[in-house]
Protein backbone atom coordinates (compact mmCIF):
# COMPACT_ATOMS: atom_id res chain seq x y z
CA UNK A 1 0.00 0.00 0.00
CA UNK A 2 1.47 3.55 -1.11
CA UNK A 3 1.77 5.92 1.82
CA UNK A 4 -0.01 8.66 1.95
CA UNK A 5 1.64 12.12 1.28
CA UNK A 6 1.53 14.46 3.91
CA UNK A 7 -0.78 17.28 3.88
CA UNK A 8 0.31 20.87 3.52
CA UNK A 9 -0.92 22.44 7.20
CA UNK A 10 -0.16 18.83 8.86
CA UNK A 11 3.58 19.94 7.15
CA UNK A 12 3.28 23.23 8.40
CA UNK A 13 2.58 21.79 11.98
CA UNK A 14 5.32 19.37 12.09
CA UNK A 15 8.12 21.49 10.97
CA UNK A 16 7.07 24.01 13.57
CA UNK A 17 6.69 21.56 16.10
CA UNK A 18 10.27 21.00 15.05
CA UNK A 19 11.82 24.49 15.22
CA UNK A 20 9.88 24.69 18.92
CA UNK A 21 7.38 27.02 18.16
CA UNK A 22 4.92 27.70 20.80
CA UNK A 23 1.43 26.22 20.13
CA UNK A 24 -0.24 29.94 20.19
CA UNK A 25 2.27 30.68 17.41
CA UNK A 26 1.51 27.48 15.23
CA UNK A 27 -2.35 27.98 15.61
CA UNK A 28 -1.94 31.68 14.65
CA UNK A 29 0.51 31.17 11.18
CA UNK A 30 -1.80 27.66 10.19
CA UNK A 31 -4.78 30.52 10.20
CA UNK A 32 -3.56 32.46 8.05
CA UNK A 33 -1.99 30.45 5.72
CA UNK A 34 -5.96 28.75 5.55
CA UNK A 35 -6.65 32.67 5.14
CA UNK A 36 -4.02 32.93 2.15
CA UNK A 37 -5.19 29.98 0.58
CA UNK A 38 -9.11 30.72 0.40
CA UNK A 39 -8.15 34.28 -0.69
CA UNK A 40 -7.17 32.73 -3.55
CA UNK A 41 -9.57 30.40 -4.51
CA UNK A 42 -7.60 27.17 -2.91
CA UNK A 43 -4.75 27.23 -5.31
CA UNK A 44 -1.57 25.12 -3.74
CA UNK A 45 1.07 27.84 -2.29
CA UNK A 46 3.68 26.15 -4.29
CA UNK A 47 1.52 27.40 -7.62
CA UNK A 48 1.48 31.30 -6.19
CA UNK A 49 4.41 33.34 -5.40
CA UNK A 50 5.44 37.26 -4.94
CA UNK A 51 2.00 38.48 -7.17
CA UNK A 52 -0.26 36.21 -4.83
CA UNK A 53 1.64 37.38 -1.60
CA UNK A 54 1.57 40.80 -2.55
CA UNK A 55 -2.29 40.64 -2.93
CA UNK A 56 -3.13 38.97 -0.23
CA UNK A 57 -1.26 41.55 1.89
CA UNK A 58 -2.26 43.85 0.38
CA UNK A 59 -5.71 43.58 0.84
CA UNK A 60 -5.05 43.10 4.62
CA UNK A 61 -3.45 46.69 4.93
CA UNK A 62 -6.49 48.61 2.55
CA UNK A 63 -9.45 46.80 2.21
CA UNK A 64 -10.04 44.48 5.94
CA UNK A 65 -7.79 47.53 7.65
CA UNK A 66 -6.15 45.63 9.84
CA UNK A 67 -3.54 46.70 12.55
CA UNK A 68 0.25 46.63 11.18
CA UNK A 69 1.10 43.67 13.99
CA UNK A 70 -1.81 42.13 12.64
CA UNK A 71 0.04 42.55 8.88
CA UNK A 72 3.22 41.49 9.81
CA UNK A 73 2.05 38.33 11.70
CA UNK A 74 0.39 37.20 8.61
CA UNK A 75 3.60 38.42 6.48
CA UNK A 76 5.61 36.00 9.48
CA UNK A 77 3.00 33.12 8.44
CA UNK A 78 3.62 32.98 4.59
CA UNK A 79 7.07 33.53 5.14
CA UNK A 80 7.41 30.34 7.22
CA UNK A 81 5.51 28.59 4.79
CA UNK A 82 7.48 29.73 1.94
CA UNK A 83 11.17 29.06 3.36
CA UNK A 84 10.87 26.59 6.18
CA UNK A 85 7.72 24.33 4.47
CA UNK A 86 8.08 24.65 0.61
CA UNK A 87 11.75 25.59 0.63
CA UNK A 88 10.89 28.73 -2.00
CA UNK A 89 12.95 32.21 -1.85
CA UNK A 90 10.49 34.46 -2.96
CA UNK A 91 10.08 37.18 -0.42
CA UNK A 92 13.06 39.43 -0.89
CA UNK A 93 11.28 40.91 -3.81
CA UNK A 94 7.78 41.17 -1.89
CA UNK A 95 6.62 44.70 -2.15
CA UNK A 96 2.79 44.90 -0.58
CA UNK A 97 1.50 47.60 0.72
CA UNK A 98 2.08 47.62 4.69
CA UNK A 99 -0.52 48.80 7.13
CA UNK A 100 1.20 51.50 8.85
CA UNK A 101 2.14 51.18 12.78
CA UNK A 102 0.39 53.39 14.68
CA UNK A 103 2.82 55.79 17.34
CA UNK A 104 0.89 55.41 20.23
CA UNK A 105 2.31 55.88 23.63
CA UNK A 106 1.41 52.79 26.37
CA UNK A 107 -1.38 53.32 28.75
CA UNK A 108 0.13 53.95 32.46
CA UNK A 109 -1.56 54.01 35.91
CA UNK A 110 -0.49 55.96 38.70
CA UNK A 111 0.77 54.60 41.86
CA UNK A 112 -3.01 54.90 43.23
CA UNK A 113 -4.79 53.91 40.16
CA UNK A 114 -2.46 50.58 40.14
CA UNK A 115 -3.39 49.84 43.65
CA UNK A 116 -6.74 50.13 42.94
CA UNK A 117 -7.08 47.98 40.70
CA UNK A 118 -5.03 45.28 42.55
CA UNK A 119 -7.12 45.61 45.80
CA UNK A 120 -10.34 45.02 43.46
CA UNK A 121 -8.86 42.09 42.28
CA UNK A 122 -9.59 38.58 44.19
CA UNK A 123 -7.78 35.86 45.00
CA UNK A 124 -5.11 34.75 42.59
CA UNK A 125 -5.82 36.84 40.81
CA UNK A 126 -4.51 39.92 42.61
CA UNK A 127 -1.21 37.93 43.46
CA UNK A 128 -0.81 37.20 39.55
CA UNK A 129 -1.05 41.16 39.23
CA UNK A 130 1.21 41.91 41.33
CA UNK A 131 3.72 39.77 39.94
CA UNK A 132 3.63 42.09 36.56
CA UNK A 133 3.77 45.26 38.83
CA UNK A 134 6.04 43.93 41.31
CA UNK A 135 8.46 42.48 38.96
CA UNK A 136 7.52 44.01 35.11
CA UNK A 137 6.39 40.64 33.81
CA UNK A 138 4.65 40.56 30.40
CA UNK A 139 1.42 38.34 30.93
CA UNK A 140 1.99 35.74 29.33
CA UNK A 141 5.01 35.22 31.13
CA UNK A 142 3.52 35.14 34.84
CA UNK A 143 0.99 32.49 33.58
CA UNK A 144 3.50 30.22 32.71
CA UNK A 145 6.22 31.05 35.75
CA UNK A 146 6.97 27.74 36.71
CA UNK A 147 7.94 26.79 40.71
CA UNK A 148 11.75 26.73 40.06
CA UNK A 149 12.25 30.37 38.81
CA UNK A 150 11.10 31.59 41.43
CA UNK A 151 14.01 32.05 44.20
CA UNK A 152 13.03 33.28 47.39
CA UNK A 153 16.89 32.14 48.28
CA UNK A 154 18.68 34.89 45.70
CA UNK A 155 15.35 37.22 46.02
CA UNK A 156 14.79 36.69 42.23
CA UNK A 157 12.88 35.74 39.76
CA UNK A 158 14.37 34.30 35.99
CA UNK A 159 11.81 34.35 33.17
CA UNK A 160 12.67 31.99 30.95
CA UNK A 161 12.34 31.80 27.16
CA UNK A 162 10.35 35.39 27.07
CA UNK A 163 10.38 37.34 24.02
CA UNK A 164 12.74 36.63 21.28
CA UNK A 165 13.95 33.13 22.87
CA UNK A 166 15.41 35.00 25.49
CA UNK A 167 16.19 34.34 29.63
CA UNK A 168 16.49 37.26 31.95
CA UNK A 169 16.39 38.16 35.83
CA UNK A 170 13.82 40.16 37.58
CA UNK A 171 13.09 42.14 41.05
CA UNK A 172 11.36 39.83 43.09
CA UNK A 173 9.14 42.20 45.07
CA UNK A 174 8.95 41.40 49.12
CA UNK A 175 5.45 42.25 49.30
CA UNK A 176 4.26 39.43 47.48
CA UNK A 177 6.56 36.22 48.90
CA UNK A 178 4.37 35.49 52.25
CA UNK A 179 1.23 35.66 49.98
CA UNK A 180 3.14 33.57 47.40
CA UNK A 181 4.40 31.38 49.36
CA UNK A 182 0.87 30.21 51.11
CA UNK A 183 -0.21 29.83 47.55
CA UNK A 184 2.72 27.50 46.64
CA UNK A 185 1.44 25.25 49.44
CA UNK A 186 -1.47 25.15 48.03
CA UNK A 187 -0.25 24.45 44.51
CA UNK A 188 1.90 21.17 46.02
CA UNK A 189 -0.80 19.25 47.96
CA UNK A 190 -3.00 20.03 44.13
CA UNK A 191 0.49 18.33 42.82
CA UNK A 192 0.52 15.81 44.80
CA UNK A 193 -3.12 14.96 44.56
CA UNK A 194 -3.11 14.75 40.78
CA UNK A 195 0.26 12.37 41.15
CA UNK A 196 -2.14 10.26 43.54
CA UNK A 197 -4.65 10.14 40.59
CA UNK A 198 -2.63 9.14 38.07
CA UNK A 199 -1.61 12.20 36.58
CA UNK A 200 0.70 15.40 37.65
CA UNK A 201 2.62 16.26 34.36
CA UNK A 202 2.93 19.25 32.75
CA UNK A 203 4.30 20.43 29.28
CA UNK A 204 7.67 20.79 29.09
CA UNK A 205 9.31 23.03 26.16
CA UNK A 206 11.75 22.10 23.77
CA UNK A 207 11.45 17.90 24.13
CA UNK A 208 12.75 18.26 27.81
CA UNK A 209 10.56 15.64 28.34
CA UNK A 210 12.88 12.70 26.52
CA UNK A 211 15.66 14.23 27.30
CA UNK A 212 15.04 14.22 31.32
CA UNK A 213 12.91 11.23 31.98
CA UNK A 214 10.20 11.64 34.91
CA UNK A 215 11.23 15.64 35.06
CA UNK A 216 7.56 16.30 33.87
CA UNK A 217 5.75 15.65 36.96
CA UNK A 218 8.48 16.94 39.54
CA UNK A 219 7.71 19.82 41.43
CA UNK A 220 9.88 22.16 40.11
CA UNK A 221 8.59 22.27 36.58
CA UNK A 222 5.17 22.36 37.76
CA UNK A 223 3.43 25.99 37.07
CA UNK A 224 3.31 28.50 39.54
CA UNK A 225 -0.65 29.45 38.62
CA UNK A 226 -2.08 26.29 37.23
CA UNK A 227 -5.65 25.83 35.84
CA UNK A 228 -8.51 24.80 38.06
CA UNK A 229 -8.94 21.57 36.06
CA UNK A 230 -7.43 19.02 34.21
CA UNK A 231 -7.30 19.07 30.35
CA UNK A 232 -6.24 17.33 26.89
CA UNK A 233 -2.88 18.22 25.07
CA UNK A 234 -3.77 19.22 21.85
CA UNK A 235 -0.53 18.36 20.46
CA UNK A 236 0.32 15.23 22.63
CA UNK A 237 -3.01 13.99 23.67
CA UNK A 238 -2.04 13.96 27.37
CA UNK A 239 -4.37 14.97 29.69
CA UNK A 240 -3.14 17.19 32.52
CA UNK A 241 -3.11 20.64 34.28
CA UNK A 242 -2.06 23.46 32.49
CA UNK A 243 -0.97 27.31 33.25
CA UNK A 244 -4.44 29.60 33.86
CA UNK A 245 -4.98 30.92 30.52
CA UNK A 246 -3.90 34.38 30.25
CA UNK A 247 -7.42 35.58 29.28
CA UNK A 248 -8.85 34.59 32.33
CA UNK A 249 -6.62 37.24 34.02
CA UNK A 250 -7.64 39.71 31.49
CA UNK A 251 -11.07 38.94 32.34
CA UNK A 252 -10.81 39.53 36.10
CA UNK A 253 -8.61 42.50 35.67
CA UNK A 254 -10.98 44.32 33.45
CA UNK A 255 -13.67 43.58 36.24
CA UNK A 256 -11.43 44.74 38.42
CA UNK A 257 -11.03 48.00 36.79
CA UNK A 258 -15.08 48.88 36.88
CA UNK A 259 -14.73 47.86 40.67
CA UNK A 260 -12.29 50.44 40.98
CA UNK A 261 -13.58 53.33 38.85
CA UNK A 262 -10.28 53.86 36.65
CA UNK A 263 -11.36 55.00 33.65
CA UNK A 264 -8.62 53.51 31.81
CA UNK A 265 -8.38 50.49 29.77
CA UNK A 266 -5.94 47.91 31.61
CA UNK A 267 -4.81 44.46 30.68
CA UNK A 268 -2.05 42.85 32.30
CA UNK A 269 0.57 44.63 29.46
CA UNK A 270 -1.04 47.99 31.68
CA UNK A 271 0.86 46.94 34.93
CA UNK A 272 4.44 46.11 32.89
CA UNK A 273 3.85 49.59 31.50
CA UNK A 274 3.40 50.97 34.84
CA UNK A 275 6.27 49.10 36.44
CA UNK A 276 8.61 50.67 34.07
CA UNK A 277 7.29 54.08 34.22
CA UNK A 278 6.79 53.94 38.02
CA UNK A 279 10.96 53.06 38.03
CA UNK A 280 11.60 55.94 36.46
CA UNK A 281 10.21 58.45 38.31
CA UNK A 282 11.83 57.22 41.29
CA UNK A 283 14.91 58.08 39.69
CA UNK A 284 16.23 54.29 38.26
CA UNK A 285 18.35 54.46 35.33
CA UNK A 286 16.84 53.40 31.82
CA UNK A 287 19.40 50.75 31.05
CA UNK A 288 18.67 49.32 34.43
CA UNK A 289 15.06 49.35 33.33
CA UNK A 290 15.72 47.83 30.00
CA UNK A 291 17.38 44.78 31.12
CA UNK A 292 14.75 44.07 33.83
CA UNK A 293 11.90 44.46 30.91
CA UNK A 294 14.07 42.15 28.47
CA UNK A 295 14.07 45.01 25.97
CA UNK A 296 16.58 44.30 22.95
CA UNK A 297 16.69 47.76 22.29
CA UNK A 298 16.87 50.60 24.79
CA UNK A 299 14.96 52.95 22.64
CA UNK A 300 11.64 50.54 23.45
CA UNK A 301 12.21 51.19 26.68
CA UNK A 302 12.35 55.30 26.16
CA UNK A 303 9.17 55.69 25.08
CA UNK A 304 8.30 55.22 29.00
CA UNK A 305 10.20 58.94 29.26
CA UNK A 306 7.89 60.09 27.23
CA UNK A 307 4.50 59.29 29.70
CA UNK A 308 6.93 61.62 32.31
CA UNK A 309 6.84 64.77 32.59
CA UNK A 310 8.08 65.64 29.15
CA UNK A 311 6.10 67.35 26.77
CA UNK A 312 2.37 68.72 27.49
CA UNK A 313 2.92 67.64 30.69
CA UNK A 314 6.14 69.94 31.52
CA UNK A 315 4.17 72.96 29.54
CA UNK A 316 2.85 75.18 32.01
CA UNK A 317 -0.37 76.25 30.17
CA UNK A 318 -0.70 80.15 30.05
CA UNK A 319 -4.45 79.95 31.48
CA UNK A 320 -2.52 78.91 34.56
CA UNK A 321 0.01 81.30 34.29
CA UNK A 322 -1.93 84.56 33.65
CA UNK A 323 -4.48 83.10 36.18
CA UNK A 324 -4.91 86.32 38.89
CA UNK A 325 -4.38 85.31 42.61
Amino acid sequence: MSKQPVKLLDRVRQRMRLKHYSIRTEQAYVSWIKRYIHFHHLRHPKDMGRAEIEAFLTDLALQRNVAASTQNQAFNALLFLYRQVLAMEIFNEVDAIRAKRPLRLPTVLTVDETLAVIEALGGTFQLMAKIPYGSGLRGIECVRLRIKDIDFGLNQIMVRDGKGKKDRITVFPDEVKTRLREHLNYVKKLHEKDLGDGYGSVYLPNALAKKYKNADKQWGWQYAFPSKTLSVDPRSGIKRRHHIHLNSLHKAIKRAVDLAGVNKPVSSHTFRHSFATHLLQDGYDIRTIQELLGHKSVNTTMIYTHVLNKGGRAVRSPLDKNKSG
